[in-house]
């Protein structure tokens, strides 16, 4: 199975729950779990491959230009994680399935699990960190649903948010730091990245690379300072808990650290961050966990306490460190998940989580006791189990160091201290609370992760001995053959083993008293409050709803923006001689710069206004055809006629004559900022149109394969389709879009308090003449089936001459507005057989539909293809698939137009407008004239 199939699958598997759920829960649980077991099997088919050493990849160019490539890749280290991911992920399923009451929106739950897991296996699987980088913030997003799930209950709406929060700044740092490790190693696939080791480590742009990776990695994995999230995540259901902290989103961090750790690694600086980081938040983590009263909030903070541990031996560097690393990843995902379900079940059976309320259970409750015992045995580190195997290798490995042996043992003691806590907290002493072992669907996936902790520590190399060698050898980029056994003899990490085990069960016979630790909770939240009310003020300041002021800013920021590049630039001057000034362009010149003047002069003046923009957009239009566009001459004619005509319906609200609200001084200051605006891009329009191209122009390129590739001699209308076709999809979306938001604006107007204003509001001009001439209404009957073949013929000619489905479109809106302008829209309305906001999603499917069609034929979204064909007795002609992207081109833009109107119309009724009961002032059927 690709690998790309089984990154996707999860996200396929989303969205069945959330279908099939009227079909009960036990369906959407199965329907979740079979897209996850048939993307875990579809891994493991690839474990003999990847245990010879092969890598198993599947690429997709998607921007080859940009770097971003949709890769992916299956090598030891993914194989582990995803194992890990789609294992632990059908247990948790299971899980779910009897823990969720009959109130939980069991189909949403699922679809946001399906969500993360997929998110999970898109950052283990991705071969490049652009990609990478949109699945890290998938799982922030995904999982900040999954934490809120509860959205009812304060503490899960806040956790959710403080997750989002924090993981997201660590995302936004990252991004600027894998952009920057891209540009280093010449690539951002991870095969070209990883290659490059000694490149980047000798790059002066290594340390702010390593920096700002960290903090991406560090915030996702809760490492200090930004642990505090972690245990507020708590107030999500179990499940989430339990896969949250045992295979998902906090190791996503630890991954990208081993995944990285090739190139970024075996630097003074890599030890001593990541080392110290992991010790500190392995140290701080344990003793906080001790103190902990809520069972969830106890196993948060170990969490916390063994991701550092984790992070402490990525960032010792060497060969020991990244094998213990490995196996820890295991051992701890088995034993964290399966005590998570416990907590699950204790809370679920007795109704608290409480250790100041619990006790005394392991008689009303013997399987979970028996499963929790094995569990929190295995954290602290007691054999014959995994976690002993684990602790062993990490202690060997800090024993090398004096200091760093003596603060790993005192973590690891802590960590003896919290496992026995929980274990005695709930299940020994005198009872004091009644409970039941709960049925098969809560207790038979802990139970078979306490039996892997068993089995894993009494047969390491059978069962995962393969597969932490696999993912070591991808870590270190070498050939480990480590050797796993419950007895190595007596070595001082065997000696460092027995001081934290018997240290941590005095220090618990002891009753330990914490001290006042700060609240890393209030830290952030003053945080949080302190940029609020500075965002606020810098918003209130700059951002007070004055569209001049952000005009200005905006203009001052370019122009100083263009005003250091060019002063900072290499530019020696013009090399290209400048073309004679000709009569014609001259007199259009001075004819453009008088119609602007006068626009500025009169714009208070609405009709004066819009007569000097149509002036405009017709001196343009001219020089577009004298500068031999004619594509460019006829959309921008057809522009100008559709904006002019539903400008004048829009300034039919509007004063005839604005009121003067500037002072002398500002308006001083505002034609200075112009004027100076307009220097500058004129002066930038010199530069370029007179400067030399250190490369060939793209033009040239566009020129020589519009019809060898695109099957077309109109250079213009080949790039919208074809060379920039996705330009042209965005901006037609956009254009749906707009109007689709002119329609809901209106939908407001039509109720409440506007509605009223709107019926109370008087035209300000007397009714001159009459709404619908006799003569208008027969002219626009006559030329309408002509605009609409002109319409058809600019469309079909389009590819090859001047036209396309953008003009084709202006044209038929114009012949559609002209009905409604003569004959009213009451009128036109009801031969209307088409709504226009199908028209709009007609026309982005149509264009989307073929774009996808290239992909069948192995192209590039929207690359076209063509063809001839001869018909009988007609001449061969071409066919082009653009014609399907022009078609959708034409819908939307006959669509939005006449959605814009028709918004404008039912204001103007909505205001009192006369709405004729036939199309002309004179009313046939009373047979007068």
């Amino acid at each position: 199975m690709s690998p790309a199939l089984i990154a996707v699958l999860p996200f396929l598997g989303a969205l069945l729950p959330a279908l099939l759920i009227r079909s009960g829960r036990d369906v959407a649980a199965v329907a979740s779990a079979t897209a996850t077991g048939i993307a875990l099997l579809g891994l493991c088919l690839h474990i003999p491959a990847i245990l010879s050493g092969e890598v198993i990849l599947a690429r997709f160019d998607w921007l080859p230009a940009l770097g971003l490539n949709a890769n992916f890749r299956i090598d030891g280290l993914g194989l582990l994680f995803g194992i890990l991911i789609l294992g632990i992920g059908l247990l948790i399923q299971l899980y779910a399935r009897f823990y969720l009451s009959a109130r939980d929106d069991a189909g949403a739950f699922y679809t946001y699990l399906m969500l993360f897991q997929g998110a999970m296996m898109g950052i283990v699987l991705s071969d490049n960190i652009l990609l990478l980088l949109v699945f890290w913030e998938l799982t922030s997003l995904s999982s900040f649903l999954l934490i809120g799930f509860w959205s009812h209950l304060p503490e899960g709406r806040q956790g959710a948010r403080m997750a989002l929060t924090v993981t997201g700044m660590g995302g936004l740092s990252m991004i600027a730091g894998m952009l920057i490790l891209g540009n280093i190693a010449g690539g951002y696939d991870l095969t070209t990245i990883l290659a490059a080791r000694e490149a980047v480590q000798a790059s002066p742009l290594y340390l702010p690379a390593l920096l700002l990776i960290l903090l991406g990695a560090f915030t996702k994995s809760a490492q200090f300072p930004f642990h505090f999230w972690l245990p507020h995540a708590m107030a999500a259901p179990t499940p989430v808990s339990a896969y949250l902290h045992s295979a998902t989103m906090v190791k996503a961090g630890i991954f990208l650290l081993a995944r990285l750790w090739p190139v970024l690694s075996g630097t003074p600086e890599w030890f001593w961050i990541v080392t110290l980081t992991g010790l500190a938040t392995m140290v701080m983590g344990a003793w906080i966990a001790i103190f902990r009263d809520d069972l969830k909030s106890l196993l948060a903070f170990s969490t916390v306490s063994h991701l550092g541990l984790i992070t402490m031996l990525l960032g010792m560097g060497t060969e020991g460190a990244a094998i213990a690393a490995m196996f820890h990843i295991v051992a701890h995902a088995t034993f964290k998940a399966a005590l998570f379900m416990v907590a699950g079940i204790v809370d679920h059976e007795t109704g608290t989580r409480s250790l100041a309320r619990l006790g005394g259970l392991r008689r009303a409750m013997p399987l979970t006791f028996a499963i929790a015992a094995v569990a929190a045995l295995s954290m602290a580190g007691i054999p014959p189990l995994n976690g002993f195997l684990s602790k062993e290798m990490m202690l060997e490995q800090a024993s090398l160091t004096p200091w760093l042996a003596a603060l790993a043992t005192l973590g690891a003691l802590f960590s003896v201290c919290y496992s026995l806590r929980f274990v005695w907290g709930v299940f020994m002493g005198p009872p004091r609370i009644d409970g039941h072992d709960p049925g098969p669907g809560l207790w038979l996936a802990p139970a078979f992760l306490a039996m892997l902790v068993v089995l894993i520590g009494l047969l390491p190399n059978t069962l995962v001995g393969w597969l932490v060698t696999a993912a070591s050898g991808t870590v270190t980029a070498g050939h480990p053959h480590p050797h796993f056994a419950l007895w190595h003899g007596l070595t001082p990490a065997l000696g460092l083993s027995v001081i934290a085990v018997l240290g941590g069960a005095a220090l618990l016979a002891l009753g330990p008293r914490g001290f006042a630790l700060p609240d890393a909770k209030r830290v952030f939240d003053a945080l949080t409050r302190g940029a609020e009310a500075a965002a606020r003020v810098v918003t209130d300041r700059f951002t007070n709803g004055s569209m001049a002021r952000a005009f200005v800013g905006f203009t001052l920021s370019v122009l100083l923006c263009a005003a250091w590049a060019f002063s900072t630039g290499d530019y020696s001057g013009p090399t290209r001689p400048m073309l004679p000034i000709q009569p014609v362009p001259l007199i259009g010149w001075a004819a453009l710069m008088i119609a602007t003047g006068g626009m500025v002069a009169f714009h208070r003046h609405r009709m004066l206004a819009l007569v000097m923009v149509g002036v405009v957009g017709l001196i343009v239009s001219g020089m577009f055809l004298y500068l031999s566009a004619p594509d460019l001459a006829l959309t921008q004619i057809s522009v100008e006629v559709v904006t002019v005509i539903l400008l004048l319906l829009a300034l039919n609200f509007l004063p005839k004559r604005t009121a003067l609200e500037s002072r002398d001084r500002k308006r001083g200051f505002d034609a200075f900022v112009a004027v100076l605006g307009g220097v500058g891009f004129g002066a930038l329009a010199y530069v370029v149109m007179r400067g030399g191209f250190a490369f060939p122009p793209i033009s040239e390129y566009m020129l020589a394969n519009s019809y060898k590739l695109g099957g077309g001699d109109n250079v213009v209308n080949v790039i919208l389709v074809d060379f920039r076709g996705y330009d042209t999809f965005g901006e037609i979306t956009v254009l749906g879009i707009a109007a689709l938001a002119i329609f809901a604006l209106t939908e407001t107007l039509m109720t409440g308090a506007s509605a009223a204003r709107l019926a109370a509001w008087q035209y300000d001009m007397p009714r001159a003449g009459a709404r619908h001439p006799l003569m208008l209404v027969v002219v626009t009957r006559l030329i309408l089936p002509m605009m609409l073949v002109v319409g058809l013929y600019i469309f079909l000619r389009g590819h090859n001459m001047p036209g396309g489905g953008f003009v084709a479109g202006l044209i038929v809106s114009i012949a559609l507005v002209s009905q409604y302008m003569a004959s009213g829209h009451a009128w036109a309305e009801q031969r209307n057989r088409f709504p226009y906001h199908a028209l709009i999603g007609a026309g982005v499917i149509a264009a989307g539909v073929t774009g996808i069609g290239a992909w069948f034929a192995g192209l590039p979204f929207l690359t076209s293809t063509f063809g001839y064909v001869k018909l009988p007795g007609i001449e061969k002609f071409e066919l082009a698939s653009a014609m399907g992207f022009d078609l959708g081109v034409f819908l939307c833009v006959v669509g939005a137009v006449m959605l814009a109107l028709d918004s404008l119309a039912r204001i103007a009724r909505a205001a009192g407008g006369q709405v004729s009961p036939s199309p002309m002032d004179v009313d046939p059927s009373r047979g007068n004239a």
